[in-house]
Protein backbone atom coordinates (compact mmCIF):
# COMPACT_ATOMS: atom_id res chain seq x y z
CA UNK A 1 0.00 0.00 0.00
CA UNK A 2 1.52 3.31 -1.03
CA UNK A 3 2.17 5.87 1.65
CA UNK A 4 0.05 8.95 1.60
CA UNK A 5 2.20 11.91 0.79
CA UNK A 6 1.75 15.01 2.84
CA UNK A 7 0.78 18.00 0.86
CA UNK A 8 1.66 21.39 2.24
CA UNK A 9 -0.35 24.22 0.92
CA UNK A 10 1.32 27.57 1.10
CA UNK A 11 -1.12 30.18 2.24
CA UNK A 12 -0.40 33.64 1.00
CA UNK A 13 0.56 36.05 3.75
CA UNK A 14 -1.53 39.13 4.06
CA UNK A 15 0.43 42.33 4.06
CA UNK A 16 -0.15 44.02 7.36
CA UNK A 17 0.17 47.79 7.44
CA UNK A 18 0.70 49.17 10.91
CA UNK A 19 -0.22 52.77 11.60
CA UNK A 20 0.39 53.25 15.31
CA UNK A 21 -0.92 56.25 17.15
CA UNK A 22 0.93 57.64 20.14
CA UNK A 23 -0.36 59.16 23.32
CA UNK A 24 1.90 60.60 25.99
CA UNK A 25 0.62 59.33 29.33
CA UNK A 26 3.66 59.77 31.54
CA UNK A 27 6.82 61.83 31.32
CA UNK A 28 9.80 61.12 33.56
CA UNK A 29 12.21 64.03 33.91
CA UNK A 30 15.20 64.77 36.11
CA UNK A 31 16.87 67.93 37.31
CA UNK A 32 19.53 68.98 39.79
CA UNK A 33 19.04 71.91 42.18
CA UNK A 34 22.78 71.87 42.95
CA UNK A 35 22.18 72.30 46.67
CA UNK A 36 21.87 69.92 49.60
CA UNK A 37 18.32 69.26 50.77
CA UNK A 38 17.16 68.63 54.34
CA UNK A 39 14.56 65.98 53.60
CA UNK A 40 13.45 65.75 57.26
CA UNK A 41 12.88 69.51 57.34
CA UNK A 42 10.96 69.52 54.06
CA UNK A 43 8.74 66.68 55.30
CA UNK A 44 7.96 68.66 58.49
CA UNK A 45 7.20 71.79 56.48
CA UNK A 46 4.70 70.24 54.06
CA UNK A 47 2.06 67.54 54.42
CA UNK A 48 2.65 66.73 50.76
CA UNK A 49 6.19 65.46 51.43
CA UNK A 50 6.65 61.92 52.73
CA UNK A 51 10.09 60.89 53.93
CA UNK A 52 10.80 57.46 55.37
CA UNK A 53 14.54 56.87 55.00
CA UNK A 54 14.20 53.28 56.25
CA UNK A 55 12.03 52.53 53.21
CA UNK A 56 13.53 54.74 50.49
CA UNK A 57 16.43 57.23 50.41
CA UNK A 58 14.38 60.03 48.81
CA UNK A 59 11.40 62.09 49.89
CA UNK A 60 8.22 61.89 47.83
CA UNK A 61 6.63 65.26 47.10
CA UNK A 62 3.08 64.89 45.74
CA UNK A 63 2.02 67.83 43.61
CA UNK A 64 -1.71 68.19 43.06
CA UNK A 65 -1.80 70.68 40.17
CA UNK A 66 -0.42 69.54 37.82
CA UNK A 67 -0.72 66.01 39.13
CA UNK A 68 2.82 64.73 39.61
CA UNK A 69 5.09 62.94 42.05
CA UNK A 70 8.60 64.26 42.61
CA UNK A 71 11.37 62.26 44.22
CA UNK A 72 13.64 64.62 46.15
CA UNK A 73 17.11 63.42 47.09
CA UNK A 74 19.51 64.82 49.68
CA UNK A 75 22.07 65.73 47.00
CA UNK A 76 19.52 68.08 45.35
CA UNK A 77 18.51 65.83 42.49
CA UNK A 78 14.83 65.58 41.58
CA UNK A 79 12.98 62.99 39.51
CA UNK A 80 9.56 64.13 38.28
CA UNK A 81 7.00 61.53 37.18
CA UNK A 82 3.38 61.49 36.19
CA UNK A 83 3.12 64.60 34.06
CA UNK A 84 1.97 64.64 30.44
CA UNK A 85 3.68 67.76 29.08
CA UNK A 86 6.99 69.58 29.45
CA UNK A 87 5.05 72.58 30.75
CA UNK A 88 3.61 70.44 33.54
CA UNK A 89 7.11 69.18 34.40
CA UNK A 90 8.31 72.77 34.76
CA UNK A 91 5.28 73.74 36.86
CA UNK A 92 5.76 70.78 39.20
CA UNK A 93 9.50 71.39 39.61
CA UNK A 94 8.82 75.10 40.27
CA UNK A 95 6.60 74.06 43.18
CA UNK A 96 9.44 71.97 44.59
CA UNK A 97 11.78 74.95 44.23
CA UNK A 98 9.30 77.18 46.06
CA UNK A 99 9.05 74.60 48.85
CA UNK A 100 12.85 74.51 49.20
CA UNK A 101 13.04 78.32 49.21
CA UNK A 102 10.34 78.50 51.88
CA UNK A 103 12.25 75.98 53.99
CA UNK A 104 15.56 77.82 53.60
CA UNK A 105 13.95 81.16 54.55
CA UNK A 106 12.50 79.55 57.68
CA UNK A 107 15.80 77.85 58.51
CA UNK A 108 17.65 81.19 58.37
CA UNK A 109 15.29 82.67 60.94
CA UNK A 110 16.12 79.99 63.54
Amino acid sequence: MPKASSISVATPHKRVVLKPTYHVVNIVASTDLQTELDLYGLAKLSRDVDYEPEQFPGAIFKVHEPKAALLLFKNGKIICTGTRTKTDVRRAVEQAIELVKRYKRGARGR
